[in-house]
């Protein structure tokens, strides 16, 4: 009976990793629309789907960015700018890719903009410390979407959206956990919506990559200078030190991150190509090894774990 069962599993992890690589058969005619493509996993993944030979459409943020990708890519890759938070631009643009894709609809669309902002214990920051992050990650993620979404529809596609292990787990005050979240939300609803028009919806969650999101000595600065900032009485109840262990803390979790980008567009390569899309997508060791599995832990042991990995303070006053 024993062997029977362990036949059985065997055979379900063989027909289940067969079916994970089961590709759809051809892209060259296939349209996909990335945004953020300016550096970072946006930039690797307009790069790297050009040269698969699918017709990308990248929208930068900079001038800058458009230049440096065109120089880098087939002339197939079309590029334009976009802000994500200017609702006229994101409909322009919905316009533009409408007329570009034609009858054939949009097959894929990877939300990837986003932006970090302040990071900082919440009692440190105020109400617009929330709102770039929210705007960007958020707000201009679902309009972009609602305005791609007749075109996705019509291909019967693809919708990737580019979330973080913040979504699943908040170790860190400011607006990128809370918006991180939300989309994750939206990302489920969005998903049972759409099944009845044969829309695959995806979400990917990376761990900690090394980015111009996360770069260190810039998220080290905007904490410094958040606390200088700060009132008298709030710099005393967490102590004069507090800010330099948080500053040499950072400095140390620099080992933890990941180099290769290309585990995220891997990621975004299977939800554009296979028949089976799955669900959610962890990239990065990190995020598979340990948030998203502590992310299902109880929370009793999550902060545990979390503060553990967070700065003690230095000084703490009741207050």
């Amino acid at each position: 009976m024993l062997l029977l069962v362990l036949a059985l599993l065997i055979l379900c992890g063989f027909l289940w990793n067969y079916k994970g690589q089961l590709k759809i058969a051809d892209i060259t005619d296939k349209y996909i629309f990335i945004t953020g493509c300016d550096t970072g996993f946006g930039n690797l993944a307009a790069r790297t789907f050009d040269k698969k030979g699918f017709h990308v459409i990248a929208a930068c943020l900079t001038e800058s960015g458009l230049t440096a990708l065109k120089a880098e890519t087939s002339e197939r890759l079309h590029t334009m700018l976009l802000d994500v938070t200017d609702p006229e631009n994101v409909k322009r643009t919905a316009q533009w890719v409408k007329n570009q894709v034609g009858e054939k609809g949009l097959w894929g669309l990877i939300n990837n903009a986003g932006v970090l902002g302040a990071l900082a214990p919440t009692d440190w920051l105020t109400v617009e410390d929330y709102r770039e992050p929210v705007e960007v990650n958020l707000f201009g993620l679902i309009d972009v979407t609602l305005n791609m979404l007749p075109l996705v529809k019509k291909a019967r596609g693809r919708v990737i959206n580019v979330s973080s292990i913040a979504g699943r787990l908040a170790f860190g005050g400011g607006g990128y956990t809370p918006s991180k979240y939300a989309v994750e939300g939206f990302n489920d609803s969005l998903r049972r919506d759409m099944k009845a028009f044969g829309v695959h919806v995806s979400c990917i969650e990376p761990g900690l990559f090394k980015t111009e999101l996360s770069d260190p000595v810039k998220t080290a600065e905007k904490k410094l200078a958040t606390w200088k900032q700060l009132s008298p009485d709030i710099k005393q109840q967490y102590g004069e030190s507090y800010i330099e262990k948080c500053l040499d803390k950072m400095k140390g979790n620099i080992s933890c991150v990941n180099l290769d980008l290309s585990l995220v567009v891997e990621c975004m390569d299977h939800a554009l190509t296979s028949l089976f899309p799955k669900t959610r997508y962890a990239a990065g060791k990190d995020a598979k090894a340990f948030w998203i599995p502590l992310s299902h832990m109880p929370a009793v042991l999550q902060d545990f774990l979390l503060l553990k990995w967070k700065v003690e303070l230095a000084n703490p006053k009741a207050v």
